[in-house]
């Protein structure tokens, strides 16, 4: 199995900038593609970025491009979302996903391509 923990959420003004995090752990972190989606009140959960597990590829949603920027280290087993020039639309409870596949046959962006979830972490952005 795979336990995954997101971190760094908070509050911060339009305009700023945070970095998730989330930490991987179980027997199969290696074959792990990951996946950051996002849920606002009321709304459906979104996808936002995905990276591979090599980390050569990596995707993002229209409305995040330019803006957020998704890495890995794997010797951490953790995954990174850089937001920058955040905006009150980005307020969400932000989640980590993991897909375990040897190989890559992504983009993986839909909810159902991944089978591992963390419990999430609140980003409030400010106007």
């Amino acid at each position: 199995q795979v336990q995954l923990v997101e971190s760094g959420g908070g509050l911060v003004q339009g305009g700023g900038s945070l970095r998730l995090s989330c930490a991987a752990s179980g027997r199969t972190t290696s074959y792990l593609h990951m996946g950051w989606f996002r849920q606002a009140p009321g709304k459906e959960r979104n996808f936002v970025s995905g990276i591979s597990r090599s980390g050569a590829s990596t995707y993002h949603a229209d409305s995040v491009k330019g803006r957020f920027t998704i890495s890995r280290d794997s010797a951490k087993n953790t995954v990174y979302l850089q937001m920058n020039r955040l905006t009150p639309e980005d307020t969400a409870i932000y989640y980590c996903a993991a897909k375990s596949s040897y190989l890559y046959t992504g983009p993986y962006t839909s909810e159902n391509d991944y089978g591992y979830w963390g419990q999430g972490t609140q980003v409030t952005v400010s106007s």
